[in-house]
């Protein structure tokens, strides 16, 4: 224990285990969903009304008692109240539900990976935006994700796929859906902190996919498995994920901490061919790591 508290005492020791516990929980959430969905009977519109919810609760009671915010400050600007919604249904609700989506009609490892696409769809935008060509370490990243996606997807034979078609279409949607909910609500998330902007986004995204799917509207077999299952996808790999990953933000650099959760797929894929027995090739791994690759390579572009 001594030893633990003298490693911990190191600021930027502590926000790396703290990013990596983060990236780590996430990852084997989206294995334990694919469990839940597979295995388990459970559908992903219901896990997803559950799990925004309850872990929206959790950082909206976070805010008020350790932030010490009033949460209720934000209804009245009606401006960011609009941003709000916008952020909770498109953005929160939308990257969840595609993701989830992804791993029902798919498997944890290649959907986690196809949504780590974003990074690059996020660099086309901003090249688009400040109507610039592509650099060429953003034309490298661009190449490895494109090259990356074809061998997950077909394990390089071009007449067939690896994952079905729906399966793919989430994986892309997510892409999309996480570069929209990462670009989306900068001035939301500067004005009143990343807590409270993320709690009424899950609060919002939940109680919209309600009148679609009430949470109440139940599919699965319940046992103590399956139980234990939707408490670690809500409280670990949402709440506490999220949390261990804002505090990281203390202590390192949001760029060295988004190069570090890039564990999050790769513990997604090791746990899926593990644990639930997911068929991933070398071809597929190759793929895999080309798509993580260009993470580290747009983290080195400095504009």
């Amino acid at each position: 224990m001594n030893t633990i508290g003298a490693v911990m005492s190191y600021p930027r020791t502590k926000g790396i285990l703290l990013v990596l516990i983060a990236a780590t929980s996430w990852g084997v959430s989206g294995t334990v969903a694919q469990y839940l969905f597979h295995q388990q009977g459970f559908s992903s519109s219901w896990l997803v009304v559950i799990r925004l919810l309850l872990a929206g609760t959790g950082l909206l009671i976070f805010s008020h008692t350790v932030g010490k915010q009033n949460i209720w400050r934000i209804w009245k600007n009606k401006q960011d109240l609009f941003l709000l919604i916008v952020f909770g249904i498109f953005g929160m609700l939308g990257v969840q539900y595609t993701f989830f989506a992804a791993i029902e009609q798919g498997n944890a490892a290649t959907a986690t990976v196809l949504q780590y696409l974003a990074p690059v769809m996020i660099a086309l935008y901003l090249c688009f935006h400040a109507r610039t060509l592509p650099v060429k370490h953003e034309l490298i990243a661009i190449v490895l994700a494109l090259g990356g996606t074809f061998l997950l997807v077909t394990k390089g034979n071009i007449h067939t796929l690896a994952i079905s078609g729906p399966a793919f279409g989430w994986g892309i949607l997510s892409a999309f859906a996480l570069a929209f909910y990462t670009l989306y609500p900068v001035s939301l998330l500067s004005k009143w902190g990343t807590a409270l902007t993320v709690g009424w986004g899950m609060m919002i995204g939940g109680v919209g996919l309600s009148f679609i799917h009430p949470p109440w509207k139940f599919q699965g077999h319940w046992s103590l498995t399956s139980f234990t299952a939707v408490t670690f996808v809500v409280i670990v790999g949402t709440l506490i994920a999220f949390l261990c990953f804002m505090e990281s933000l203390k202590y390192i650099k949001a760029s060295e901490a988004s190069l570090l959760a890039c564990i999050e797929p790769l513990s997604a894929a090791f746990l899926a061919v593990v644990w639930l027995h997911v068929s991933f090739s070398p071809i597929e791994w190759l793929g895999a790591l080309s798509i993580i690759a260009t993470i580290f390579i747009l983290a080195s572009v400095k504009r």
